[in-house]
């Protein structure tokens, strides 16, 4: 770092020039010093100007008396240098390795722009413990250093220590590394020394790195007000009480980066012998800078170790803490750090979130660990976020990977095992039920909760109740597999139910056969054929539709016939014929088909079924295209089209949603067949905007597919074009093997 007083120096030269609206070439003309020596001075890299060379730019700046002196004390002070603390400008160690943050740095570096334009900045880094805020802090002042020619202070604040410094202490060690004399000091005082902290970095062009703040009160007094200062506060806490201030989250690296950071730690040649490997161990430290370093500096210290024999003991997920420790780099420590400073609530809260099943959860499903009221739970969960523990994206709260196995270890040490099966139980107990009442808002006879329903969540619309169930889906579906282990099986069978009409909104989640495949065996626990008949028809379904096993889809149709038989229902008879007819269609047979269609519709229409009676005709079209009888296909989907009108509202609204998008649908396929090219698009455009108002992002991802292909095979590249776009843009809410084929067709393209 460049002397300061040379530094001052070199500020004020550049103020007065621009003050007299000069370039440095200007100033070299006029006072004859050359533009690289004016540089320098201005970049602080010249510390002892000769007073012949103050003199000529005084000159050539056209300085008064009074201003050309302070110019000249400017110059003897450089030649004086004042006392600075050892240690205070220095960068520590372990910033060479640094790899990635190229969004970051990038911000950064604009960010100082705008400290040279004389607008201070600020700028608070926060994230977990371990993400590798400080490094990236003194890797970005280091890249910046010839920005800031009066120099970058780096001051740790030990914002984790049991009594870290407080802000005048802090702020006096910056105005001595700033060369502030101790006269000056001793004649401000302590109550004089904010002022001059303000005074004196409003005049300086400096970096300041703020280590590791405790919190807002230690930082704030430190922060510049004026001049050409940036400030870089690094902290785990999120520091949310600053204002005007620029904020920079930070998390893990990508697998990329993490896998090249792990590279320089161990070396090229160890890198390359195994990368899948590499990969693993980087995938188990969940990418997180402080545990891949010291995974990296274990493998660097044990030689004769393979990569592969690391990722296989870091597989070991009650072993993975203590593995990643190295020397005196402790990851548990690390996190017991912020851990022992939260409060005891937020503590416990931060302990029993490992009982959730899925990735994430949301305030409502937190307050049933706990038993606190909503508004509580919300407050501590804020806790765990401003402490750097806890991740949140919109409502959602998450545990870090590797955070998440310190809480289960602090919760396995501090929580009776009473306490956490009663947690567990009241979570499982809540999402079920949830489940239920959001499930129905699909079903025939249900709709909106009862008046009666006091719930947590907002179920006030049949899109609110789908956002929630697709949100807590791994949680409920956890929560399903407990009550079937527990033999809970009424609890099973409800909840299977209630989710049925709900299916078709989400079929490509992936794990309907297992829902319902587990509802069927608990329905059989119970001994009622007809639930079980029920059970086994959507068991079919799931089969057919959600994993394409026709053949296995046959048989568990047969097997829900013969139990429906038993138990003498005949729209569970119906089903299982519905569902043998689709499957049999999609595998050739359409005799047998046409032949199950039949069967279904008489056994719905006895039992006066409408919906059933719906689900035949459609199953009786759709059988008509599989069969190539594209022209009766369309009259019976124009038929099926009108019963749909004329049953009005006995028709459950979002069933008839859904059967109106595929009636479009698999008209617009017949006239695909007919290349009736027009047509074809009209008929499946329609259906892509019912599936897309009725949030059926699966089936309108296929929808979509259907359409690019007749666009394409009609020659309007362009229109097809833009519906496999519109496919890929659903990303993973879109049926996966349209997405593969979506992408396929645009590369074609």
């Amino acid at each position: 770092m460049a002397d300061a007083g040379g530094a001052g120096f070199g500020v004020l030269l550049r103020q007065v020039r621009l003050e007299a609206s000069l370039t440095i070439e200007a100033l070299a003309e006029a006072s004859g010093v050359s533009v690289r020596g004016i540089g320098d001075l201005e970049r602080g890299r010249r510390a002892t100007p000769h007073r012949g060379t103050v003199a000529a730019l005084a000159n050539g700046l056209g300085l008064g008396e009074a201003e050309r002196e302070r110019l000249l004390a400017a110059a003897r002070s450089g030649r004086n240098p004042r006392h600075r603390p050892a240690g205070v400008r220095s960068f520590p160690r372990g910033i060479d390795d640094f790899v990635g943050r190229e969004a970051e740095l990038a911000r950064l570096t604009a960010l100082a722009e705008q400290a040279a334009a004389r607008q201070p900045v600020v700028v608070a880094v926060s994230g977990p413990p371990g993400a590798g805020k400080t490094t990236l802090a003194l890797h970005a002042a280091r890249e910046l250093a010839d920005r800031f020619p009066d120099g970058q202070l780096v001051v740790d604040l030990r914002g984790m220590d049991d009594t870290p410094p407080g802000a005048a202490e802090l702020m006096l060690r910056v105005l001595k590394a700033l060369g502030v004399a101790d006269r000056d000091l001793a004649k401000a005082g302590p109550q004089g020394h904010p002022e001059l902290y303000r005074q004196v970095l409003a005049e300086q062009c400096c970096l300041l790195v703020l280590d590791n703040a405790r919190d807002e009160a230690q930082v704030r007094p430190l922060l510049p007000s004026a001049g050409a200062a940036m400030a870089m506060i690094t902290s785990r806490r999120m520091l949310t009480g600053l204002e005007s201030i620029h904020r920079l989250p930070i998390g893990e690296l990508s697998p990329a980066e993490a896998a090249a950071f792990l590279t320089a730690l161990v070396g090229q040649e160890r890198a390359d012998t195994d990368p899948t490997a590499l990969a693993e161990v980087a995938h188990r430290c969940a990418h997180l800078p402080l545990a891949l370093r010291v995974a990296g500096n274990w493998l660097a210290t044990r030689t004769g170790w393979t990569v592969r024999r690391l990722a296989e003991r870091l597989a070991l997920e009650a072993r993975r803490l203590d593995t990643l420790t190295a020397g005196d780099l402790h990851l548990s420590a690390a996190f017991d750090l912020s851990y022992r400073q939260l409060t005891p609530t937020a503590a416990r809260l931060f302990r029993l979130l490992t009982l959730t099943p899925g990735p994430d959860t949301s305030a409502a499903g937190a307050a049933q660990l706990t038993g606190q009221p909503l508004f509580d739970t919300e407050d501590t969960l804020e806790e765990l976020v401003e402490t750097g523990l806890l991740g949140t994206d919109q409502d959602r709260y998450r545990l870090h990977d590797l955070l998440r196995l310190f809480a289960r270890s602090r919760l396995h040490a501090e929580e009776p095992d009473g306490n956490v099966e009663a947690a567990r139980s009241a979570l499982h107990r809540w999402l079920l039920e949830t489940a239920v009442v959001a499930g129905r808002w699909y079903e025939p006879d249900h709709g909106a909760p009862p008046p009666t329903w006091q719930g947590t969540v907002d179920l006030s619309t049949a899109e609110h109740a789908r956002q929630w169930l697709q949100a807590e889906g791994t949680n409920w579906l956890a929560a399903l597999r407990a009550a079937a282990t527990a033999g809970d099986h009424t609890t099973v069978v409800e909840a299977a139910e209630a989710l049925h009409w709900f299916s078709d909104q989400w079929i490509f989640w992936g794990h309907w056969p297992e829902v319902f495949r587990t509802a069927a065996r608990s329905a059989q626990a119970l001994g009622d054929p007809l639930i079980e008949a029920t059970q086994l028809n959507y068991h079919a379904w799931a089969l057919l539709i959600c994993e394409g096993r026709h053949r296995d889809s046959v048989d568990r149709s047969a097997q829900a016939l013969a139990v429906a038989q038993r138990a003498e229902d005949l729209p569970q008879q119906g089903w299982a014929h519905t569902y043998s007819a689709w499957a049999l269609s999609l595998l050739g047979d359409h005799t047998a088909a046409a032949h199950h269609n039949h069967e279904a519709a008489g056994l719905f229409e006895a039992a006066d079924d409408l919906h059933g009676t719906l689900q035949a005709m459609t199953s009786t079209a759709l059988n008509l295209v599989q069969a190539g009888r594209h022209e009766e296909a369309i009259t019976e989907n124009i038929r099926t089209l009108t019963f749909l009108d004329q049953a009005g509202d006995r028709i459950e609204p979002h069933i008839a949603d859904f059967t109106r998008a595929n009636l479009q649908l698999n008209t617009g396929l017949a006239h695909t067949h007919l290349k009736n090219w027009s047509e074809a698009a009209d008929h499946l455009r329609t259906a892509v905007e019912l599936w897309h108002a009725s949030g059926n992002n699966g089936m309108e991802s296929r929808t979509l597919v259907r359409l690019g292909n007749a666009l394409l095979a009609a020659g309007h590249h362009d229109e097809a074009r833009d519906a496999f776009t519109q496919c890929v843009n659903l990303g993973t809410a879109a049926d996966p093997s349209r997405l593969t084929e979506a992408r396929q067709r645009l590369a074609d393209l």
